[in-house]
């Protein structure tokens, strides 16, 4: 093994700067026998590290090679698997287990003891040694556990101790002072020996020399622990001292501890009486306000509300932990819960007396606006009440029962004032209507099964029908700026190409007059009204395009069903104050849609183009209404009462088209022009001069396309069943009229109904000239048929005549067959046959 040892140190450990110190042949547990060995190592320089190597034999020769190396600060684990049966298996724990199989229990020994010693010396006892025998650690220890282990170990591990550069030096200058140094090392150490001596016996001498010095040195010494013995003694009384000192100050330390202690519990008592006392105390001005206060002046209603302010901060404190359990907290606030009851009762009073004096204030001026079409001025009773809108705002935040029951009497009074004044405002306007056509024409009066009787039993030319008519949606309707509604107002005047009397425009002039003061007098209000409860009763409007719309498609002529975004009639509940502005606005202005709605019949019933009128007027304040609050009361409103105008509107286009359907033609007189066909260019003179100045007009274009169609249909089955006129006569008449009633008014969205008509006309003008009126001169019409058929193959006009049958010669010919004579006479004839055919309100004649 000693071989092996130095084979390994020479040949593996000291290329590499490394000292081998203990090595073991081992074999790995478990498996098939391939011996390796481990060897324990140092470097050689400094700082020294210590590894456990892996060495094994090649398998081509008798040489070693270095397999695995492990630093001994990575062992954590020595386990000799039993401390009192020899056992040459160990277990060494790196970053895992490793199981050996030593050759000799002895080999295994000497290489553990090794490594507890290295551990010892550079790790600082870092390894765990298990199952290892105590009696093999205590010989490796020297005697004296005491002392450093270096002092053992040194000899036991490190066989020689090399020699540092100093030492080194030192030989070499002693070697170079002696010739033989290296030729006689005898010699050479004899004198060293001799020089030693010599050394050692000058010591002996100095050190017998200095006994009498050591004699002082040690008396010395003896004073000096004297000295330290008093000086210990002092300590220990300054200690006692001290100690007593010490306790005087813990107690001193003790005490001013309590002192802060209680400081300190004393500022956060003032602390927590400050509070109560700064957010709690409510000044006498503002008991006595709240108790006593004038509501009646504008100085008391502010004190009154400064007073309720306060009263508020200091019931919504936030009190701190512990206070509520206080017992003055608690009677003060009890006392601010009775001051706000007291106060909410007497401020609840006095609005409801208020709202029942301004109901009777408001019925006295009743009849000065009885005469005049204008409703009453709330402003000064708004103004007056804004006055407590900081205290509603109060009423609503600490009393919410109260506050709700002001709201619904401030409700109950108000409707009942406003349905007073909204029904005789509209009895005045409905007086006013009347009397307006109580001097204009007695057909316009009658009822409408009347008026129908009368119209389906009238001649062709009597009076005119009253024709309305539109099938759009409302989002369709074409309105104008509220800055543009006088200037539309006044455009209605132009009726001068209408067939009706000036009377009749006097009369609808009026009318839209009437109609539009009443939809003007209308509006401020509930937007005053609105504005008002949304100030006073501290409700927020949400005015958002993104709302529900106020209107939905209206109902078809067909019978469609309506639908309508909000009905009045059915309790809504309400989810936010917007819904409860609309519900309040509801219950007051509940009249107002049934009072519009009668108002709009009788205009349907005293004329049926007042539809047209009261479709673009009401039509222009739902988008004024919209543009303000699409979701509000009065959108809302007149939005239905607008499906209720179209829906009049659309009724009379549906009348005026079923007495198309059902006109009677005399037989024994000349048709001309139809009724009908008189009546729509009377409507359509009449649309066009009053939606001159609309920006959309939808629904007129629909109801415009509806009636034409219908016209031309009708005139078609007169035209059929006309026995006295011929059909191309009614139809030519007919259409002509049409023609020149479209490109007169220049209706665009009738442009292909105009080009239609024109040429209806111009086909029933040929064929009534062809097959009605005959060939007087048939052997001249033969001959120019003949140069048209020709023309018509391709020849050129030019060279026509050079075509036998069509020369000259053959043109003289024919004309000598016709004197002049049986010419006039054929014409006579002609003309006659004309005359009698065609009407003279179309003057066609000359055209023919």
């Amino acid at each position: 093994m000693t071989a092996i040892k130095h084979a390994l140190q020479r040949d593996i450990f000291t290329p590499n700067d490394e000292r081998l110190l203990s090595i073991v042949n081992v074999c790995k547990a478990g498996k098939k026998k391939r011996n390796c060995f481990l060897c324990a190592t140092v470097t050689t320089e400094r700082p020294v590290q210590v590894n456990v190597v892996k060495v094994k034999k090649s398998d081509k020769g008798d040489f070693y090679k270095r397999q695995t190396a492990w630093a001994l600060r990575d062992l954590a684990v020595v386990d000799a698997k039993d401390a009192v049966k020899e056992s040459p298996e160990f277990d060494l724990h790196f970053d895992k287990v490793y199981k050996w199989v030593a050759s000799s229990t002895a080999e295994k020994n000497t290489f553990i003891s090794c490594i507890w010693k290295l551990n010892q010396r550079y790790l600082r006892k870092k390894i765990d040694f298990i199952n290892v025998s105590s009696q093999l650690l205590e010989e490796s220890v020297p005697s004296g556990e005491n002392q450093s282990v270096a002092g053992g170990d040194e000899e036991a591990v490190d066989e020689y101790q090399e020699l540092n550069a100093r030492e080194e030096q030192d030989i070499e200058i002693m070697m170079e002072g002696c010739e033989y140094a290296i030729s006689n090392a005898e010699a050479f150490a004899e004198k060293l020996s001799r020089e030693l001596q010599v050394l050692d016996g000058a010591n002996i001498q100095s050190i017998m020399a200095s006994e009498k010095q050591v004699n002082i040195l040690m008396k010395l010494l003896d004073e000096a622990l004297k000295e330290v013995d008093q000086i210990e003694l002092k300590l220990s009384s300054y200690e006692e001292m001290l100690q007593s000192v010490k306790e005087q100050m813990d107690q001193i330390s003790e005490s001013n501890h309590l002192i802060h202690l209680s400081n300190t519990n004393n500022v956060k008592l003032l602390s927590e009486i400050e509070f109560l006392v700064n957010h709690m105390d409510l000044a006498k001005g503002h008991i006595k306000a709240l108790q006593e206060g004038d509501l009646t002046s504008s100085r008391g209603i502010e004190a009154c509300t400064n007073a309720a302010d306060a009263l508020l901060q200091c019931m919504n404190v936030a009190l701190r932990p512990g206070h509520d359990m206080l017992h003055a907290v608690k009677q003060q606030q009890q006392r601010f819960s009775d001051l706000r009851e007291q106060f909410a009762r007497r401020l609840a009073s006095h609005l409801n007396s208020v709202f029942v004096q301004q109901g009777h204030d408001q019925s006295s001026t009743l009849a000065q606006h009885s005469v005049e079409l204008t409703l009453p001025n709330h402003h000064p009773f708004h103004r007056d009440l804004l006055r407590y809108a900081k205290l509603m705002e109060w009423l609503k935040n600490t009393d919410y029962g109260k506050y709700e029951g002001l709201t619904k009497n401030y409700m109950d009074y108000l409707s009942r004032l406003y349905e007073r004044e909204i029904k005789e405002f509209f009895e005045v306007a409905k007086i006013k209507m009347t009397g307006t056509t109580r001097e204009g024409k007695k057909f316009a009066t009658l009822p409408r099964k009347e008026s129908a009787v009368k119209q389906e039993t009238e001649s062709l030319h009597g009076s005119s029908g009253k024709l309305t008519g539109s099938t759009s949606s409302l989002n369709k309707l074409s309105v104008q700026s509220s800055g543009n509604r006088r200037s539309q107002s006044s455009s209605l005047l132009d009726m001068g190409n209408m067939s009706a009397s000036d009377l009749d425009v006097a009369d609808r002039t009026k009318f839209d007059k009437i109609f539009e003061q009443v939809l003007s007098e209308l509006e401020p209000l509930c937007l005053a009204e609105q504005d008002f409860i949304s100030k006073f009763f501290k409700l927020q409007q949400h005015q958002s395009i993104l709302g529900t719309t106020t209107t939905n498609e209206a109902e078809e002529i067909d019978g469609g069903t309506l639908s309508r975004s909000y009905t009045s009639g059915v309790p809504q509940t309400i989810s936010s104050e917007k819904d409860m502005i609309r519900q309040m606005m509801t219950k007051i202005f509940r009249c107002i849609e049934p009072e519009l709605n009668n108002l709009i019949a009788l205009g349907d019933k005293i004329d049926s183009f007042n539809s047209l009128y009261m479709l673009v007027k009401m039509s222009h304040h739902v988008w004024t209404a919209q543009n303000v609050d699409p979701a509000s009361f009065l959108s809302t409103t007149l939005g239905n009462v607008l499906v209720t105008v179209k829906r009049n509107f659309d009724k009379c286009i549906s009348n005026q088209m079923k007495q198309m359907d059902e006109v009677k033609i005399s037989k024994k007189s000349k048709v001309g022009i139809l009724s009908f066909v008189a009546e729509f260019e009377e409507f359509a003179a009449l649309a066009e001069s009053i939606f001159k100045n609309a920006e959309r007009r939808g629904d007129l274009d629909k109801a415009y396309i509806k009636l034409i169609r219908a016209v031309f249909v009708s005139v078609e089955k007169v035209a059929n069943e006309s026995q006295k006129t011929p059909r191309d006569v009614v139809m030519m008449e007919n259409f002509h009229h049409i023609f020149a009633t479209l490109s007169r008014l220049k209706i665009s969205c009738l442009e292909a109904e105009k080009k239609e008509a024109k040429q209806k006309y111009t086909d029933h003008l040929q064929s009534y000239v062809i097959y009605s009126l005959g060939q007087p001169l048939e052997k001249l019409n033969h001959f120019f048929e003949g140069v048209e058929a020709r023309v018509a193959q391709g020849i050129r006009e030019e060279e026509v005549s050079y075509q036998l049958a069509f020369n000259k010669q053959e043109l003289r010919k024919v004309i000598k067959e016709y004197p002049g004579k049986e010419v006039k006479k054929g014409l006579d004839n002609l003309y006659k046959k004309v005359d009698k055919h065609l009407c003279e309100e179309e003057n066609l004649l000359q055209v023919n």
